[in-house]
């Protein structure tokens, strides 16, 4: 075919607004024949490249944003993964992740070499190109929200283990060709590898929680801070020989217990790359696909076949065989294969650089037949995920978790000088269901009798900082400015009005008087209504938790609230990705134990205390300043209450440097008394 005059073009503009404008409408149509939009995208990219209607060439600046949306899409997977699930499931990842590679690796090295009749390492490398998979489909059970599945967690993690392994087989073959399989080349991979591994997870988070605390809470400040932690990680893998998605993966595993997976930070880091880095690589892969290749002989058609034919079989038998072994249901197995059937960046980086290092059997025709494959697995890939996917969430919406059977409406009352708002707002992100679609309510009150217009305009201000803020996190904010005689009163009114299932309050650290928990405003919002109610006293930003301890004290177990607070614990920990510890206060450990067992969420340890004398000196010796300590506490009068919980909220701000939360459980034997309004 002739190119056309014009044609590829040439002016970085428009070959950004063309690319933009294929990720906008090829999602947009493809998904209306129920084909996954990331296919969309791929078949978009094959139909303008060289080798299609030759509107856009693969040029410098495609290769180059493709490489950076690899890296991105690796680097969110690992931020997005259960980092606490995935390491109490790591046995799930190992074998799957071995199981993936391994039965691959084997079976193409015997195909390879039996029937294809390859040299040995010829052979190898052949195997090594499906051995490894990329996860071409994670935007679709991201977009489906089935992440946290334990069969999902295994897949990702297992993903880690199969790349590693198999460019570790690229690197050794390519050595072995150059005569360098010497001691000091082994030396120098082992030690590389475990050096590169061991410094990014011991350093990278220390400098994380360092910038995060000592660097001004700027959202841009932050991102660029993600950004160069996320390409340094990458180019610091390049140096010991494993691919830059390697160090992506691992940059993002490191950085998952500092970026709340519902707050401001996180929407940004998947904003642009679900908009912008990620269909770059879509669309870089896509022009790779050359159509003429296919029609030109047998050859790379047959050896296509041959590749295509086996990753559907080994990688069906590593999910199955997990599966099996860890009891999952079909969905699960299905969409365990279906994720791990995406054919990407390590099976063309290992059929380059076979080409480029002469090994005997890989050339065009190999690249060719590499590239259909790649096409075929990632519309098969994202297909089998999108339809498992479905029948996975809708099986997970239909297993009791524990969970409210409505909706929960949460509500923060703004101060007049709030001193850790933002962190406030966080902590109710991390609260709030993700797909809920409650908005999140926000009461501030004032005192106007000499000038109402200034006072509503002074809590409109503070109202409208609240709602920039959450609009980061995509959390849209019901604003509520009130003119009350008193705080309290105006707090309470909200409450009941918007029927507000949790309330969350900030407390400055001083108490008014010693007969009171917190203070005049606080201790009468507490008396006045019945839901479950949050006072933080939050120093520190809430990302930086490394630790959750919720103190349990006595009695409290037996409070019909107890299990709503304990999932709100549970849920805090979780968007924290931080383990979550319970600290039994005198009491009887089994009956917490049992409470513990209903939770989706896992508990990492039980323990106990004898007294609140020894918990005094336990939270002095075992918390710091990246613990967040959550007391669960009732109100006076109401099962499991007793003074020692009054004089507690005093000692935690007194003896302790940590953030922690007064965690008031929902007064379920008191209906909401509305007496008190009239002296509102």
């Amino acid at each position: 075919m002739e190119p056309v005059s014009g044609l590829p073009i040439e002016d970085p503009t428009l070959i950004f607004g063309l690319a933009t404008l294929s990720f906008l409408l090829a999602p947009l149509i493809f998904q209306r024949y129920r084909v996954p939009g990331i296919v969309g995208i791929i078949l978009v990219g094959a139909a303008i490249g060289d080798n299609g209607l030759g509107i856009l060439a693969r040029g410098e600046t495609i290769v180059i944003l493709g490489e950076v949306g690899l890296v991105y899409l690796m680097f969110i997977a690992g931020l997005e993964i259960n980092l606490v699930r995935f390491l109490e499931q790591r046995s799930r990842s190992m074998t799957f992740g071995l199981l993936s590679f391994a039965i691959p690796q084997a079976v193409g090295t015997l195909v390879g070499y039996a029937v294809l009749e390859l040299s040995l390492a010829a052979a190898l490398l052949y195997a090594s190109i499906f051995a490894s998979h990329t996860l071409l489909a994670y935007p679709v059970v991201s977009r489906l929200g089935i992440v946290d599945d334990e069969s999902i967690t295994a897949t990702i993690g297992g993903t880690i283990i199969t790349d590693t392994l198999a460019l570790l087989v690229l690197a050794v073959v390519v050595a072995g060709a150059g005569g360098d399989l010497s001691t000091a080349f082994w030396l120098e991979l082992v030690l590389g590898l475990a050096a590169f591994f061991i410094g990014v997870w011991v350093l990278v988070p220390r400098l994380a929680r360092w910038f995060f605390r000592a660097v001004d809470q700027r959202g841009d400040y932050e991102f660029l801070f993600v950004l160069s932690v996320l390409f340094c990680c990458a180019f610091l893998a390049s140096l010991v020989h494993v691919e830059p998605i390697i160090g992506a993966f691992l940059a993002g595993l490191v950085l998952n217990p500092l970026i709340p997976h519902s707050g401001p930070l996180m929407n940004r880091v998947q904003f642009v790359g679900n908009a912008l880095f990620i269909p770059f690589f879509l669309l870089s892969v896509g022009m790779l696909v050359d159509v003429h290749a296919v029609v030109a002989g047998p050859a790379v058609v047959t050896l296509a076949a041959s590749l295509i034919v086996l990753v559907v079989i080994t990688k069906f038998a590593a999910a199955w065989i997990t599966a099996r072994l860890f009891e999952f249901s079909r969905p699960q197995l299905l969409s365990m294969f279906g994720l791990s059937l995406g054919q990407a960046a390590a099976a063309l980086a290992i059929v380059l650089i076979g080409i480029r290092e002469g090994i005997p059997g890989f050339d065009e025709t190999m690249l060719n037949a590499v590239v259909l494959l790649i096409l075929v697995a990632s519309i098969c890939s994202s297909a089998v995920v999108d339809r498992a996917g479905r029948r996975l969430a809708r099986d997970r919406e239909s297993i009791p978790t524990g969970g409210w059977d409505e909706p929960r409406r949460v509500m923060v009352a703004v101060a007049p000088d709030p001193q850790y708002g933002r962190q406030l707002i966080d902590l109710a992100t991390t609260i709030r269901e993700s797909d809920s679609s409650e908005p999140l309510y926000a009461v501030s009150v004032g005192y106007g009798e000499d000038d109402v217009g200034g006072a509503v305009a002074a809590i409109e201000d503070r109202l409208s900082s609240v709602q920039s803020y959450a609009a980061g996190a995509d959390v849209p904010v019901d604003p509520e400015a009130r003119i009350a005689q008193s705080t309290s009163g105006g707090i309470t009114r909200a409450v009941r009005e918007n029927r507000i299932s949790t309330l969350l309050m900030e407390w400055d650290g001083r108490v008014s008087r010693p007969q009171r928990a917190f203070g005049e405003t606080i201790d009468r919002v507490l008396a006045r209504t019945t839901p479950l109610v949050l006072v933080s006293h939050l120093q520190q930003p809430l990302h930086t938790t490394s630790e959750v301890v919720v103190i349990v004290p006595p009695e409290v177990v037996y409070n019909d609230g107890f299990d709503e607070g304990l999932l709100t614990a549970a849920r805090i920990a979780s968007g924290l990705s931080a383990p979550l510890n319970v600290l039994v206060v005198g009491g009887d450990e089994t009956a917490v134990s049992e409470h513990i067992d209903g939770l989706e969420e896992g508990v990492s340890a039980v323990s106990r205390v004898e007294s609140w004398e020894r918990l005094e000196t336990h939270l002095e010796d075992e918390t710091g300043t990246d613990t967040l300590v959550v007391s669960v506490s009732v109100r006076r009068g109401t099962m499991g209450w007793e003074p020692q919980l009054q004089r507690l909220p005093r000692t935690l701000s007194g003896r302790t440097d940590c953030n922690f939360i007064v965690l008031y459980l929902a007064d379920t034997e008191r209906t909401d008394d509305r007496r008190f309004l009239r002296f509102e």
